[in-house]
């Protein structure tokens, strides 16, 4: 089936805080079509001074606890990046990039449909990974 990608207006760079980023990731995350049972939070990491660029950092650690076991045997994070460009004005809004844990392909909210079984995937892995160990 095709996914609609919901677009989350995105905050100016003027406007831009900590807190503005982490409930705009939030907002992000709440259009992503996941089963409930999927509880995550959000956080900030830091803040990254670049030549033409501020970055901010933030992770979403993802986990499926049950009432058997209310304590996931494992979580997956997806790593997020707002970049506030100090070459536009400070009326464009910021941009928003993320990635899995597991990856190196950086992925942008507006081009990209965010699924669950990238989540499943990196939990299943880890825990195959353990129960090797």
């Amino acid at each position: 089936t095709k996914h609609v990608i919901k677009i989350i207006p995105w905050t100016t760079a003027k406007d831009f805080t900590v807190e503005t980023g982490r409930r705009q990731i939030e907002e992000l995350i709440s259009t992503w079509d996941i089963h409930e049972s999927w509880l995550h939070h959000s956080e900030f990491l830091e803040e990254e001074e670049l030549k033409d660029s501020k970055r901010y950092h933030y992770r979403a650690c993802w986990g499926l606890p049950t009432r058997r076991k209310p304590i996931p045997r494992a979580t997956a994070s997806v790593y997020f990046v707002i970049v506030i460009s100090k070459l536009k004005p400070d009326t464009a809004p910021v941009e928003v990039f993320y990635r899995l844990e597991s990856s190196r392909l950086i992925r942008r909210p507006e081009q990209c449909q965010f699924r669950e079984k990238w989540l499943q995937d990196i939990i299943e892995n880890k825990i195959v990974c353990t129960e090797r160990l």
